[in-house]
């Protein structure tokens, strides 16, 4: 199984998108909320060079800034 993380924050829309659509395909995944959490949201900026939410992160390698439905289906191994 790949890890994902996703950096979100309040209020984003996409980003809620993007949780409903894991918890519908049984993908677990972890949140990294930048607006309460600074660490993340320097880890997004300078790790990732990403300054937008949704970010996710697939095993430490694959980076897909914002909500991108087909890139992250690719990434995850599903159908397209």
């Amino acid at each position: 199984m790949k890890k994902i993380t996703i950096y979100t924050q309040p209020d984003c829309p996409p980003c809620e998108y993007a949780k409903l659509f894991l918890q519908e395909k049984g993908v677990p995944f972890q949140l990294k909320d930048i607006h309460k959490d600074a660490k993340a949201k320097k880890e997004l900026m300078t790790k990732y060079n990403s300054y937008s939410t949704p970010t996710f992160v697939i095993d430490d390698e694959t980076v897909i800034t914002g909500f991108q439905l087909e890139a992250l289906q690719s990434a995850l191994g599903f159908e397209v």
